[in-house]
Parts: C-alpha cells; sequence; structure tokens
C-alpha cells in the first residue's frame, strides 16, 4: 500500500501543475513492473485538444516508450473517477488495474455514468480501487472551480 500511495501522491503533483496551467487539475501516472513508465496532467486547453485528458495522455507516453500499443500489467493513478472516453482507452490499453481519487458524479465513465466497465460491449475491465486520496483530490478540484467563480 505505500508504493500506491506514492504512485497517487505523483498523480496529484500532475494535477496540481495542471491546475498551476490553468488546466482542469487531474493527474495519472502509469506504472509497470513497480517503475513509473508515464505521466501527465490535463492539457486540453494548451493543447487545444479535448482528448487531452491526463489519462489518455499518460497512455500516448507510456505505448511511445515500450513502443507498443497495449499496456498489459500496467496500473493506472489518476486522481478522478476517468470520464467514459478515458474508461474506454484505460480498457483498449488492456490496462490491469485503476486506482482513482475522487469519484465524479457528472462525468465519471466508471461507477457513475455509463459505467463503462459493467457494458457487455466492454472487452477488458480493469480492476477498479476508487477513494486513494479522495479528500485530497476532491479539495484540489473544488478549490480550482471556486476560483473560476470568484
Amino acid at each position: 500500500m505505500v508504493k500506491t500511495n506514492q504512485f497517487m501522491e505523483l498523480a496529484l503533483d500532475e494535477a496540481r501543475a495542471a491546475g498551476e496551467r490553468g488546466e482542469v487539475p487531474i493527474g495519472a501516472v502509469l506504472v509497470l513492473d513497480g517503475a513509473v513508465i508515464a505521466r501527465a496532467g490535463n492539457r486540453t486547453r494548451e493543447l487545444n485538444d479535448v482528448t487531452a485528458h491526463a489519462e489518455v495522455l499518460a497512455i500516448r507516453m507510456a505505448c511511445e516508450a515500450l513502443d507498443q500499443e497495449r499496456l498489459t500489467g500496467a496500473d493506472l493513478y489518476v486522481t478522478l473517477e476517468p470520464c467514459t472516453m478515458c474508461a474506454a482507452a484505460i480498457s483498449f490499453a488492456r490496462i490491469r488495474r485503476l486506482y482513482y481519487g475522487a469519484e465524479d458524479p457528472k462525468g465519471g465513465g466508471v461507477d457513475n455514468g455509463v459505467r463503462f466497465y459493467g457494458q457487455p460491449t466492454c472487452h477488458h475491465a480493469p480492476e477498479v480501487y476508487s477513494g486513494l486520496n479522495e479528500v485530497r483530490a476532491a479539495e484540489m478540484l473544488r478549490g480550482f472551480f471556486q476560483g473560476k467563480r470568484d
């Protein structure tokens, strides 16, 4: 569990950096065999790319680093429950385990919304563990959006 918390701390670092860039503060870290192979924060505004979510960017980086399209055996740590697009990317990449912090009742696609991994059309569902550093991840998001409203 110590390593799990360390990896989530790195994801929170990525989320903080995203927030400092004016992005929604979400971070992701991909781990294979106990080593970080990719880490990213949201960059949708910076790249003018609606698909530049932290999870998708981390998956792209890891696939490039490993020179392969699948990430079998890898674990993904993300600060917010993935949306449906990211849940699908996680499934297509064959990620072994998904760890996430805060739930997203409005935009989540794992334990909320469409519940992508529970659909009969989903070919691969990772093991899912929610609630890692949930309070800190949620507070970061609340603070970001509160700052936008002020």
